[in-house]
C-alpha cells in the first residue's frame, strides 16, 4: 500500500465517486395518505391525561396509536406494546416501571447512545459499565457477572448495531440473581436471537422510531412486554400517572410520577405504514450488507461484527444491521486507521472511525454530577456504591473506539448494490495503491 500514490484522490487524483449519498428516506405515498387521513379527521392526538379508558379521548390514546400497538404485538409475538414519543422516553419509562431507583445498580453498555446510561439516574439508580464483545459490540455475560453485587437490580442490554446480544447467558445471570432485564432494540428492528425476536426475551424491550432507524416516524418508539402490570406502569409513566392512579385504584405508585411521553396520531399513522414495510426493507438492507461483507473477505485486516458473542447458532440468530460495523486491524493493514480511512473517504466515501467515546469517560461520570448537589451519586443510598468510571474499565470498548471500529451508515436503502460496489472499489483502490 502506498498512500502517497498520485492516483489517490487524497493526493489530487480522480475520486471513485462524486455522486452524493442519500439520507435515510423511507416514506412514500402510503405515509402521505395515512397522514392526510389523520389531518382530515381533525384529531392529531387523542390522549387524555386522566383515568379515561374509553374513546374518543382516552388514557391509552387514539385509534392510530392503539392500532400500532396491536400490530406491534402481532409482529413481535408479544402480549403488550406501549408506544412512546422517543426511545429515550421508553428507556426512562422502563427503568421506572421496573421499580428501580436509589440504592440500586444497573449494569449498562459503555459503547452506545448516552440515554442508556442516563436512564437509571433519572430514578436515582447508578449505572455500572460492563465490557462488550469484540465480535458484536454488545454486552458480554462474563463481563456482567464480574460486576454483579447485592445492589445489582437491572441490566440494560443493547443489541448494538442490530446484532443480538448473547441473551441466554445474560438471562441466566438475571434469573440467578433476581435481576430485571431491559433490552434496547433501538437499532435492532426485526433481529432475532435463537429464533426469538429481540425485545421479547427480557422484561421490557424498547424499539426506536427515530429518523435514522430502519423504520421511522421522525421521533417515536414502542416498548414491549409480556407482563400486564408492566404494561400498565409503562402507560402510567407515559401519561401523567399521578393523575390517574387515584381514580384507577392502583396502589403500587412508586415511580409512577408521570411524564408526557405520548405518541401523536400522526406519528402512529406513519409507524403503521412503516411497520408494514419492515420485512421488505430489512431484506434489501441485508442484501447490501452481505454484498459488502463478501467484498471485504479478500482483506485480512478487516473483521466484520456479524454475530452475537459465543454464538454457534448461525441460522437461528438474525442480525439486521442498523449500520454495518467492522474492525480494522492496523498491525495487519500496515497503516493507521486514521490514515487509511482518510484516504478512502477522499474517494467520495463516508466512513466513521469509532462510534461513541466510552460513556464512563464523559464529564457527567468523571465529575459524578447529574443533578443538584451531585445527585444521584451523592444520595445517602448510593454513597457506598463503587463505580468504574476510569480509563481501562472496559478494554474492549476502548480498543474498538480508539483503534479498530469503522462504520458506514450508507449500506442501506435507498442505496443499491451499485453504490456498495463504489464503496468496495474505493477500498480496493486505496489498499492496492
Amino acid at each position: 500500500m502506498n498512500l502517497k500514490n498520485s492516483q489517490l484522490a487524497i493526493n489530487g487524483g480522480k475520486p471513485v465517486r462524486t455522486k452524493i449519498w442519500i439520507d435515510n428516506f423511507t416514506c412514500g405515498e402510503e405515509e402521505k395518505r395515512a397522514l392526510a387521513e389523520v389531518i382530515d379527521s381533525g384529531y392529531l392526538s387523542k390522549f387524555e391525561g386522566s383515568h379515561t379508558p374509553d374513546p374518543p379521548f382516552s388514557f391509552y390514546g387514539g385509534e392510530k396509536v392503539q392500532k400500532l400497538e396491536q400490530m406491534w404485538c402481532e409482529y413481535y409475538a408479544c402480549q403488550y406494546a406501549v408506544s412512546m414519543n422517543s426511545a429515550t422516553s421508553g428507556l426512562y419509562a422502563a427503568i421506572g416501571a421496573l421499580g428501580l431507583g436509589f440504592g440500586d445498580e444497573v449494569i449498562v453498555s459503555p459503547y452506545t447512545m448516552s440515554a442508556c446510561a442516563v436512564a437509571p439516574m433519572i430514578y436515582g439508580a447508578i449505572p455500572i459499565f460492563a465490557d462488550i464483545s469484540l465480535e458484536s459490540g454488545s454486552l458480554m455475560p462474563e463481563a456482567i457477572e464480574k460486576l454483579i453485587t447485592p445492589r445489582t437490580k437491572g441490566i440494560l442490554v443493547v443489541h448494538q448495531f442490530g446484532i443480538p446480544a448473547e441473551m441466554d447467558g445474560i438471562m441466566a445471570l438475571a434469573k440467578k440473581h433476581n435481576i430485571k432485564v431491559i433490552e434496547d432494540c433501538a437499532q435492532a428492528h426485526g433481529a432475532k436471537y435463537k429464533g426469538k425476536p429481540v425485545g421479547t426475551i427480557g422484561d421490557i424491550g424498547v424499539f426506536s422510531l427515530n429518523v435514522n432507524k430502519t423504520i421511522q416516524t421522525g421521533e417515536g418508539a414502542v416498548c414491549v412486554t409480556n407482563d400486564e402490570d408492566l404494561r400498565y406502569r409503562l402507560a402510567l409513566i407515559r401519561n401523567h400517572g399521578e393523575a390517574v392512579v387515584g381514580a384507577a385504584g392502583y396502589e403500587n405508585i412508586t415511580n409512577i410520577l408521570g411524564f408526557n411521553y405520548r405518541m401523536t396520531e400522526l406519528q402512529a399513522a406513519v409507524a403503521i405504514e412503516q411497520l408494514k414495510k419492515l420485512d421488505h426493507m430489512t431484506e434489501l438492507r441485508l442484501e447490501l450488507v452481505y454484498s459488502f461483507a463478501e467484498g471485504l473477505k479478500k482483506y485480512d485486516c478487516f473483521v466484520p461484527l456479524q454475530k452475537c458473542h459465543n454464538c454457534s447458532c448461525e441460522n437461528a440468530c438474525k442480525p439486521t444491521f442498523y449500520v454495518f460495523p467492522f474492525r480494522y486491524l492496523p498491525k495487519i493493514g500496515g497503516v493507521s486507521r486514521k490514515e487509511l480511512f482518510e484516504a478512502v473517504n477522499a474517494e467520495g466515501m463516508m466512513f466513521y472511525q469509532g462510534y461513541v467515546r466510552p460513556l464512563y469517560l464523559q464529564p457527567i461520570y468523571q465529575q459524578k454530577k447529574a443533578f443538584k448537589h451531585g445527585y444521584p451519586f451523592a444520595a445517602s443510598e448510593n454513597k457506598d456504591i463503587r463505580t468504574n468510571y476510569f480509563a481501562g474499565a472496559c478494554p474492549n470498548a476502548e480498543q474498538l473506539h480508539y483503534e479498530e471500529m469503522v462504520i458506514n451508515e450508507h449500506i442501506r436503502l435507498p442505496h443499491t448494490l451499485e453504490d456498495v460496489q463504489d464503496i468496495l472499489q474505493a477500498i480496493d483502490k486505496v489498499l492496492n495503491s
